[in-house]
């Protein structure tokens, strides 16, 4: 089942890519991979999440046996993948297009659920890197690696939450950035660990 975690991260990766740079109106360097869930193609990214979440919790299954701290925090990454699809983010910041390029002053209650789920992604795997890192069954390159990818990960989030803030015209590429890394990680955590 771990295999099914590595193909849909990288899976979710290669469709959000391709999704973004042939999308009319959406600007990858600016604004962020939930975007994509909006309009007449957002079927596609709503999909990407729930796949990559549905398949990141089967993954998380298999490494019960590794490590169920580390099985527990990739689960729960899962579980706030799949929420981000159901609940996706309100139209702002020129996306889709017609929609003012600013944001708005109140959110919907699906825009808070969005950001609660993606507070539990953007968090949950960073601390399931530590757990890596902590984890005595695994070899010495792959603690480092694991640690190495939770203060990274940690850095670029932060970076990405103050580019949004200040609706930075470079916010999606700090958001690419973190998820490339992390995302590469859990891709490899699971590869590693095949069943």
């Amino acid at each position: 089942m771990t295999l099914i975690g590595a193909v849909t991260a990288v899976a979710f990766v290669l469709v959000f890519t391709a999704d973004g740079w042939t999308r009319p109106g959406y600007h990858p360097v600016r604004h962020p991979v939930s975007a994509l869930a909006l309009g007449p193609r957002g079927w596609v990214q709503t999909a990407n999440f729930v796949v990559c979440g549905a398949g990141v919790c089967a993954g998380a299954v298999a490494l019960v046996n590794v490590s169920w701290p580390l099985s527990a925090a990739v689960g729960v990454f899962g579980v706030g993948l799949v929420a981000s699809g159901v609940f996706p983010m309100d139209a702002m910041r020129g996306y889709p297009p017609g929609t003012p390029d600013t944001t708005p002053e109140h959110y919907s209650r699906g825009h808070r659920l969005h950001d609660h789920a993606g507070a539990v992604v953007f968090l949950a795997l960073p601390v399931a890197a530590a757990i890596a890192a902590l984890t005595p069954a695994f070899d010495v390159p792959q603690r480092v690696y694991s640690a190495a990818t939770a203060g990274v990960f940690a850095v670029l989030f932060v970076e990405f939450g103050r580019a949004w803030e200040d609706d930075s015209p470079h916010a999606g590429l700090w958001q690419r950035l973190t998820i490339l890394v992390g995302w590469a990680w859990l891709a490899h955590l699971f590869v590693l660990h095949q069943h």
